[in-house]
């Protein structure tokens, strides 16, 4: 993994995307930490859109219908509670210059959120970058018992009938990998991201 901090100012969203466009994407060290660094890993994580699997209990939830899934309703709220400490995350690399920075994305029409709502309380959601025929997954949250798995699930089935290729992850964890996440080398990312950057941005 490679990085180069980088002052708040000298980024901007059109850099941003340019960054992306390129296999790259800022964090910071902290919420706390005003700066930011680009990352561009070795080994990168996707979910292959065409071998996304989902648990049997899993599925037995979703058709229970526990909650209201939206998209792009309250982009801002799901930065913010991705960026909220947890117990299984007491500290995050959301800060205030990367959240104002998606925020701007949002606007542009590139940064798109689902989120699951339990009456008028967002209770789980995810967020990420849409570019070409790209879904940049950027972080999830979970107030509730499969809130943020049932984004997901209704992520990829998005991501499928729009026609993208690509859904990045960064890197892989064992909860990803539960639902087909893989590592694979910079040259096979590169590839697959230089198709998926030859389509105009796919609308979401």
């Amino acid at each position: 993994m490679a990085g180069r901090r980088s002052r708040d100012r000298s980024i901007t969203p059109e850099l941003l995307l340019r960054a992306y466009s390129i296999g790259m994407f800022p964090m910071s060290e902290s919420a706390d930490d005003p700066e930011l660094f680009w990352v561009e890993p070795d080994i990168r994580g996707i979910i292959p859109l065409d071998d996304f699997h989902v648990s049997k209990n899993l599925q037995k939830a979703i058709r229970k219908a526990p909650f209201d899934i939206r998209f792009d309703t309250a982009f801002d709220q799901v930065v913010a509670k991705c960026a909220e400490a947890a117990d299984d995350r007491p500290s995050t690399w959301i800060n205030q210059t990367i959240r104002d920075l998606y925020s701007a994305l949002h606007r542009l029409g590139h940064a798109h959120s689902v989120e699951a709502w339990e009456g008028d309380e967002l209770v789980g959601g995810l967020y990420g970058v849409t570019l070409g025929s790209a879904y940049f997954g950027e972080s999830m949250f979970s107030r509730r018992t499969n809130a943020s798995k049932i984004c997901l699930v209704h992520l990829v089935e998005r991501l499928r009938e729009r026609g993208f290729t690509l859904l990045d992850t960064q890197f892989t964890t064992e909860h990803l990998k539960t639902f087909g996440a893989v590592d694979i080398p910079k040259a096979e990312y590169g590839v697959l991201l230089d198709r998926a950057m030859e389509s105009e941005t796919l609308r979401f």
